[in-house]
């Protein structure tokens, strides 16, 4: 469904209170937030006609005034697998946003974007490459994990949930736009519509101190996951530029503050890039670093990007990293490469659509 550039607003930004008083200024029962939440977080309607047991002249009201979804599919990749499915959308202001679905024996997970293009610009990522624009709307975000529940909903059983698991990994950094990502969260996990577990958010951040500290206090028993990728200062000010601000020393305090607040586990999330930072010295740095904290590694080898000048390690060298760390006691799991075929790596569908455009523009 296109979405319109028309200046309707987006319903999935409305709390659940929001409708409510909503209606009420329409003159409507309150009980008809109920009903419109229903239909767009247990039923997934896409479009207002679906919602038959709201009078007529309701839905078409509605449908004068608001969209169901701000997103428009423009391209979407499937991986050979089949297992991994990537889908670049287009905003209603023209910008392009990526997410992707990755399907396991058991679950069903949505990586979500939370920024068009990001600010953070760590040296080996794509989406950095492409720039800043702005930060998303709740609505936006929401729209997203919606998208793909409607695709799934078909293909899973009655009592399953169409989505399992969302992550908060795609283009962005959440705790730059922290407002909005959590309202989607609450959204999401609100008992009387979606309804999706707070366990089953995973929120990835490159290190925003204040957004962890802010996470702690917050109550929602999310998944918190530090993208690390570098074990001293010296090598992280280099991959992840943010470091100049948050340097480990003050992320690691807020990392130990978040757990004892919170009593849950961080995940450190580490890319491996070859000759860069993964030798046995750097595994055992990063040991040291974290040591003794309730945490664990998740070990990625670095998706190739085209025009980064990196790329992943040899098996045997992730291997021996991972085994490092084991022998040093730390918990450890090498996530399996997903997509590789159709870049899923975040924001690299995205730029490769804004070279495509600036090649037209130049032959304009």
């Amino acid at each position: 469904m296109k979405p319109p550039a028309d200046g309707r607003r987006i319903l999935p930004e409305f709390t659940y209170e929001q409708l409510e008083k909503l209606f009420a200024e329409w003159g409507e029962p309150s009980y008809r937030a109920k009903q419109v939440w229903e239909w767009v977080y247990k039923h997934l309607a896409d479009d207002f006609q679906a919602m038959t047991n709201l009078p007529k002249a309701l839905r078409q009201r509605l449908g004068g005034e608001f969209i169901l979804s701000p997103l428009e599919p423009v391209e979407e990749l499937v991986s050979e697998d089949g297992s991994t499915r990537k889908v670049l959308f287009r905003l209603q202001d023209g910008e392009t946003i990526e997410s992707v679905l990755m399907l396991y024996p058991k679950r069903r997970t949505v990586c979500i974007s939370t920024q068009v293009g990001c600010p953070i610009g760590c040296a080996f990522c794509a989406t950095g490459k492409s720039g800043f624009k702005r930060n998303l709307r709740a609505g936006e975000i929401i729209a997203q994990v919606l998208h793909f529940a409607r695709e799934m909903k078909p293909q899973v059983n009655r009592d399953e949930k169409p989505i399992t698991n969302v992550v908060v990994m795609g283009m962005g950094e959440p705790f730059l736009n922290y407002d909005a990502t959590l309202h989607a969260i609450r959204t999401l996990n609100d008992h009387r519509g979606f309804n999706l577990g707070a366990r089953r958010f995973t929120i990835s951040t490159v290190g925003i101190v204040p957004g962890i500290r802010r996470l702690a206090k917050e109550g929602l028993q999310v998944e918190l996951a530090v993208s690390l990728h570098a074990p001293n200062d010296e090598l992280r000010d280099r991959l992840v530029p943010i470091n100049k601000g948050y340097p480990l020393k003050r992320l690691m305090v807020a990392c130990r503050e978040y757990i004892e607040q919170t009593n849950r586990r961080i995940t450190f999330e580490y890319v491996l890039i070859d000759r860069v930072n993964d030798s046995i010295r750097h595994a055992r740095e990063l040991a040291a670093l974290i040591g003794g904290m309730l945490c664990h590694v998740n070990l990625i080898a670095m998706n190739p990007v085209p025009g980064v000048p990196y790329g992943p390690p040899p098996r045997r060298r992730v291997l021996a990293f991972e085994e490092e760390l084991r022998r040093l006691g730390i918990s450890v799991t090498l996530r399996a490469g997903r997509g590789v075929d159709i870049q899923a790596g975040c924001g690299q569908l995205r730029l490769r659509e804004l070279s495509k455009r600036g090649a037209a523009d130049v032959k304009a």
